[in-house]
Protein backbone atom coordinates (compact mmCIF):
# COMPACT_ATOMS: atom_id res chain seq x y z
CA UNK A 1 0.00 0.00 0.00
CA UNK A 2 1.51 3.37 -1.00
CA UNK A 3 1.71 6.25 1.47
CA UNK A 4 -1.03 8.87 1.57
CA UNK A 5 0.58 11.91 0.00
CA UNK A 6 -0.11 15.60 -0.20
CA UNK A 7 1.35 17.07 -3.37
CA UNK A 8 2.66 20.58 -2.72
CA UNK A 9 1.04 22.77 -5.41
CA UNK A 10 4.08 23.81 -7.45
CA UNK A 11 4.03 21.78 -10.66
CA UNK A 12 1.28 22.92 -12.98
CA UNK A 13 0.50 26.02 -10.92
CA UNK A 14 1.02 29.54 -12.20
CA UNK A 15 3.43 31.81 -10.40
CA UNK A 16 0.48 34.01 -9.40
CA UNK A 17 -1.35 31.03 -7.89
CA UNK A 18 1.73 29.97 -5.94
CA UNK A 19 2.22 33.52 -4.61
CA UNK A 20 -1.42 33.69 -3.55
CA UNK A 21 -1.10 30.41 -1.65
CA UNK A 22 2.19 31.56 -0.08
CA UNK A 23 0.56 34.75 1.17
CA UNK A 24 -2.36 32.80 2.64
CA UNK A 25 -0.16 30.21 4.36
CA UNK A 26 2.33 32.80 5.60
CA UNK A 27 -0.50 34.77 7.20
CA UNK A 28 -1.67 31.60 8.96
CA UNK A 29 1.80 30.79 10.24
CA UNK A 30 2.43 34.40 11.28
CA UNK A 31 -0.72 34.30 13.41
CA UNK A 32 0.48 31.17 15.24
CA UNK A 33 4.26 31.47 15.51
CA UNK A 34 7.12 33.92 15.80
CA UNK A 35 8.99 33.21 12.58
CA UNK A 36 12.43 33.57 11.09
CA UNK A 37 13.49 33.27 7.47
CA UNK A 38 17.05 32.38 6.50
CA UNK A 39 18.91 32.21 3.20
CA UNK A 40 21.33 29.48 2.17
CA UNK A 41 23.35 28.81 -0.95
CA UNK A 42 23.98 25.18 -1.86
CA UNK A 43 26.06 24.64 -4.96
CA UNK A 44 24.87 27.21 -7.49
CA UNK A 45 21.34 27.44 -6.08
CA UNK A 46 19.94 29.96 -3.60
CA UNK A 47 17.29 28.88 -1.09
CA UNK A 48 15.21 30.50 1.63
CA UNK A 49 13.66 28.62 4.52
CA UNK A 50 11.04 29.59 7.07
CA UNK A 51 11.19 28.18 10.59
CA UNK A 52 10.14 29.04 14.13
CA UNK A 53 12.17 31.77 15.80
CA UNK A 54 12.28 30.06 19.21
CA UNK A 55 11.30 26.41 19.42
CA UNK A 56 11.42 26.52 23.23
CA UNK A 57 8.44 28.87 23.13
CA UNK A 58 6.43 25.95 21.76
CA UNK A 59 6.92 23.87 24.91
CA UNK A 60 3.96 25.59 26.55
CA UNK A 61 1.74 24.27 23.76
CA UNK A 62 2.47 20.62 24.47
CA UNK A 63 -0.56 18.77 25.74
CA UNK A 64 0.52 16.81 28.88
CA UNK A 65 -1.63 13.82 27.98
CA UNK A 66 -0.20 13.71 24.45
CA UNK A 67 3.34 14.03 25.82
CA UNK A 68 2.85 11.06 28.15
CA UNK A 69 1.79 9.03 25.13
CA UNK A 70 4.42 10.13 22.59
CA UNK A 71 7.03 12.28 24.38
CA UNK A 72 7.18 14.41 21.25
CA UNK A 73 9.24 17.60 21.53
CA UNK A 74 9.09 20.43 18.95
CA UNK A 75 12.51 19.61 17.49
CA UNK A 76 10.95 20.00 14.05
CA UNK A 77 10.70 23.77 14.46
CA UNK A 78 14.42 24.55 14.12
CA UNK A 79 16.89 24.18 11.29
CA UNK A 80 19.71 22.11 12.74
CA UNK A 81 23.32 22.29 11.46
CA UNK A 82 23.23 18.65 10.34
CA UNK A 83 20.36 19.51 7.97
CA UNK A 84 22.43 22.31 6.44
CA UNK A 85 25.40 19.99 5.94
CA UNK A 86 23.28 17.20 4.45
CA UNK A 87 21.54 19.63 2.11
CA UNK A 88 24.83 21.04 0.88
CA UNK A 89 26.19 17.54 0.30
CA UNK A 90 23.06 16.51 -1.61
CA UNK A 91 23.21 19.49 -3.96
CA UNK A 92 26.96 19.48 -4.50
CA UNK A 93 27.26 15.76 -5.22
CA UNK A 94 24.04 15.44 -7.23
CA UNK A 95 23.93 11.74 -6.33
CA UNK A 96 20.20 11.73 -5.61
CA UNK A 97 19.22 13.11 -9.03
CA UNK A 98 16.58 10.92 -10.67
CA UNK A 99 16.07 8.81 -7.54
CA UNK A 100 13.01 8.28 -5.38
CA UNK A 101 13.80 9.71 -1.94
CA UNK A 102 12.06 9.68 1.43
CA UNK A 103 13.16 11.91 4.30
CA UNK A 104 12.52 10.84 7.88
CA UNK A 105 11.92 13.52 10.51
CA UNK A 106 12.18 16.29 7.94
CA UNK A 107 11.30 19.22 10.20
CA UNK A 108 10.78 22.28 7.97
CA UNK A 109 12.01 20.33 4.95
CA UNK A 110 15.43 21.72 4.11
CA UNK A 111 17.10 18.46 3.01
CA UNK A 112 14.01 17.30 1.12
CA UNK A 113 13.86 20.55 -0.81
CA UNK A 114 17.58 20.35 -1.59
CA UNK A 115 17.07 16.80 -2.91
CA UNK A 116 14.03 17.76 -4.98
CA UNK A 117 15.85 20.78 -6.41
CA UNK A 118 18.63 18.37 -7.40
CA UNK A 119 16.22 16.30 -9.46
CA UNK A 120 15.01 13.69 -6.96
CA UNK A 121 11.38 12.58 -6.57
CA UNK A 122 10.86 13.32 -2.90
CA UNK A 123 8.40 12.25 -0.23
CA UNK A 124 9.06 14.52 2.76
CA UNK A 125 7.81 13.07 6.06
CA UNK A 126 7.55 14.08 9.67
CA UNK A 127 5.48 12.94 12.63
CA UNK A 128 4.35 16.52 13.25
CA UNK A 129 1.58 17.88 11.06
CA UNK A 130 2.73 21.35 12.12
CA UNK A 131 6.11 20.66 10.52
CA UNK A 132 4.48 19.64 7.25
CA UNK A 133 2.83 23.06 6.93
CA UNK A 134 6.29 24.63 7.01
CA UNK A 135 7.50 22.09 4.47
CA UNK A 136 4.69 23.07 2.11
CA UNK A 137 5.50 26.77 2.51
CA UNK A 138 9.22 26.27 1.98
CA UNK A 139 8.73 24.02 -1.04
CA UNK A 140 6.47 26.61 -2.68
CA UNK A 141 8.79 29.47 -1.74
CA UNK A 142 11.67 27.65 -3.44
CA UNK A 143 9.46 26.57 -6.37
CA UNK A 144 10.34 22.96 -5.67
CA UNK A 145 7.80 20.18 -6.30
CA UNK A 146 7.60 17.41 -3.70
CA UNK A 147 5.07 15.38 -1.76
CA UNK A 148 4.54 15.32 2.00
CA UNK A 149 3.21 12.67 4.34
CA UNK A 150 2.79 12.27 8.08
CA UNK A 151 4.92 9.29 9.10
CA UNK A 152 5.71 7.74 12.46
CA UNK A 153 9.08 6.02 12.09
CA UNK A 154 8.10 3.66 14.90
CA UNK A 155 5.31 2.24 12.75
CA UNK A 156 5.92 2.26 9.00
CA UNK A 157 2.69 0.92 7.53
CA UNK A 158 3.18 1.47 3.80
CA UNK A 159 5.04 -1.03 1.63
CA UNK A 160 6.39 1.58 -0.79
CA UNK A 161 10.16 1.38 -1.40
CA UNK A 162 12.62 4.15 -2.15
CA UNK A 163 16.03 4.40 -3.80
CA UNK A 164 17.23 6.57 -0.93
CA UNK A 165 16.28 7.47 2.62
CA UNK A 166 17.70 10.64 4.16
CA UNK A 167 17.58 12.12 7.66
CA UNK A 168 19.36 14.84 9.60
CA UNK A 169 19.96 14.94 13.36
CA UNK A 170 17.49 12.21 14.31
CA UNK A 171 19.75 10.23 16.69
CA UNK A 172 18.89 12.29 19.78
CA UNK A 173 16.92 9.72 21.82
CA UNK A 174 18.06 6.16 22.57
CA UNK A 175 14.51 4.88 22.25
CA UNK A 176 14.44 6.02 18.60
CA UNK A 177 17.58 4.23 17.41
CA UNK A 178 16.18 0.78 16.63
CA UNK A 179 12.91 2.15 15.15
CA UNK A 180 14.96 4.33 12.78
CA UNK A 181 17.07 1.36 11.68
CA UNK A 182 13.92 -0.73 11.22
CA UNK A 183 12.24 2.05 9.26
CA UNK A 184 15.23 2.40 6.95
CA UNK A 185 15.23 -1.35 6.35
CA UNK A 186 11.51 -1.29 5.56
CA UNK A 187 11.70 1.70 3.24
CA UNK A 188 14.81 1.01 1.18
CA UNK A 189 14.47 -0.62 -2.21
CA UNK A 190 17.00 -3.34 -3.15
CA UNK A 191 20.30 -1.66 -3.90
CA UNK A 192 19.20 1.53 -2.15
CA UNK A 193 21.12 3.61 0.36
CA UNK A 194 20.38 5.82 3.35
CA UNK A 195 22.23 9.01 4.26
CA UNK A 196 22.03 10.00 7.94
CA UNK A 197 23.65 13.28 9.00
CA UNK A 198 24.55 13.57 12.67
CA UNK A 199 26.48 16.19 14.69
CA UNK A 200 28.54 13.43 16.30
CA UNK A 201 26.18 12.74 19.16
CA UNK A 202 27.20 10.07 21.67
CA UNK A 203 24.26 7.91 20.63
CA UNK A 204 25.67 7.61 17.10
CA UNK A 205 27.96 4.75 18.18
CA UNK A 206 25.00 2.76 19.49
CA UNK A 207 23.12 3.49 16.27
CA UNK A 208 26.02 2.14 14.22
CA UNK A 209 26.08 -1.04 16.29
CA UNK A 210 22.40 -1.59 15.53
CA UNK A 211 22.98 -0.80 11.87
CA UNK A 212 25.68 -3.49 11.61
CA UNK A 213 23.59 -5.98 13.58
CA UNK A 214 20.77 -5.48 11.07
CA UNK A 215 22.91 -6.27 8.05
CA UNK A 216 24.07 -2.86 6.83
CA UNK A 217 27.48 -1.62 5.81
CA UNK A 218 28.43 1.97 6.67
CA UNK A 219 30.65 4.55 5.02
CA UNK A 220 31.40 7.80 6.85
CA UNK A 221 32.02 11.31 5.51
CA UNK A 222 33.16 13.82 8.10
CA UNK A 223 32.38 17.45 7.36
CA UNK A 224 32.36 20.85 9.01
CA UNK A 225 29.78 23.59 8.62
CA UNK A 226 29.32 27.08 10.01
CA UNK A 227 26.55 27.78 12.50
CA UNK A 228 26.69 31.49 13.20
CA UNK A 229 30.20 32.17 14.46
CA UNK A 230 30.80 28.52 15.38
CA UNK A 231 32.02 25.57 13.33
CA UNK A 232 29.96 22.41 13.72
CA UNK A 233 31.32 18.95 12.99
CA UNK A 234 28.84 16.70 11.20
CA UNK A 235 29.24 13.09 10.05
CA UNK A 236 27.16 11.75 7.19
CA UNK A 237 26.67 7.98 7.42
CA UNK A 238 25.86 6.19 4.19
CA UNK A 239 24.08 2.89 4.90
CA UNK A 240 23.77 0.07 2.37
CA UNK A 241 22.70 -3.51 2.87
CA UNK A 242 25.72 -5.79 3.16
CA UNK A 243 26.29 -7.97 0.12
CA UNK A 244 25.84 -11.64 0.86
Amino acid sequence: MPFERYMVPVSGSSDAAIEEELIRLRAELDSEYDLREVAHRFGQSDFTFLSVLDSYALLDRIDPAAFVKDEQMPYWAEIWPAAVTLSRQIVETGELAGKSVLELGAGVGMASIAAAKSGARVLCTDYSTEALRFVAYNAMKNRTPLDTCRLDWRMVKGNEKFDAVIAADVLYERVNLLPIVTAIDALLAPGGAAWIADPRRRLADQFLELVHENGFEVAETRMFDADGDQTVAVTIYKLQRAKV
